[in-house]
């Protein structure tokens, strides 16, 4: 992962980041006393000796918790099937839950997100880059696709949906600019998810994106590349643009 000064891994490794166990999401430094004051009269020359020493041993104790930043800021999203089942336009109904930027808002967010195995069927959960929303009518995303992987036991759903969460935000990907973000769909029949991108027409882009993403989850069947504009004129019927 790309952070401030470091790689994000040695980062974790480096300060004993445990992923199972959340962190405060705070952007600030924060300064936290190892020891608590202690109680009594420290007037007077008499207590002027201890009160030094204490003061010294206080300030040598202070230990310094310093955010690990992402290279770029990443916003969660999520639909649920009710609100979906009562939207006018198709995207009214999604909701931001919530934008980071550091290794410890990351996991702290993750953390306490229900794992995909407990939701209703037809809820989606998006992780897209800071400002872009995950609508085909944003001008980001226009003019883009999606990558789309299919996973009929929910047994891997979850590690895979990780790993793809930690590939974007870690910029793993050699086109990384060229993506938006990724979408969990939990469905019924199969869930899916997606890696949605800028620009279609950029055929070595989409390519690198697709290939690179199998390698990353090691995921062995083909997927396709679908262009949004396919989609929206022939919805289910859109043919995929690459397969890789």
């Amino acid at each position: 992962m790309v952070v401030v000064d470091s790689s994000a891994s040695a980062i974790m490794a480096d300060q004993n980041i445990d992923p199972n166990t959340a962190t405060n999401p705070s952007r600030q430094e924060k300064h936290v006393p190892a020891i608590k004051a202690i109680s009594g009269d420290e007037e007077g020359p008499s207590k002027e000796k201890k009160s030094n020493d204490y003061n010294a041993l206080k300030k040598s104790t202070t230990v310094i918790q310093k955010s690990h930043f992402f290279q770029s800021s990443w916003t969660f999203w999520f639909d649920n099937p009710s609100s979906k089942s009562n939207q006018v336009t198709w995207g009214s109904s999604l909701r931001s839950l919530y934008t980071f930027a550091t290794i410890e808002e990351f996991w702290s967010l993750y953390n306490n997100i229900h794992p995909p195995t407990k939701w209703v069927p037809g809820a989606d959960l998006y992780c897209f880059k800071h400002k872009i929303e995950p609508k085909w009518e944003d001008p980001i995303c226009a003019n883009g696709g999606k990558w789309t992987m299919f996973f009929p036991k929910a047994a891997t759903l979850e590690s895979n949906w990780l790993n793809t969460l930690l590939a974007l935000v870690g910029e793993q990907f050699d086109q990384g600019d060229e993506i938006c973000g990724a979408v969990l769909n939990f469905r019924t029949r199969g869930d899916r998810i997606s890696l949605w991108t800028k620009n279609a027409a950029n055929e070595e882009a989409q390519l690198s994106i697709g290939k690179q993403w199998k390698e990353l989850l090691g995921y062995n069947e083909k997927i396709g590349f679908i262009v949004h504009e396919d989609a929206k004129t022939l919805d289910r019927h859109a043919k995929s643009r690459y397969t890789v």
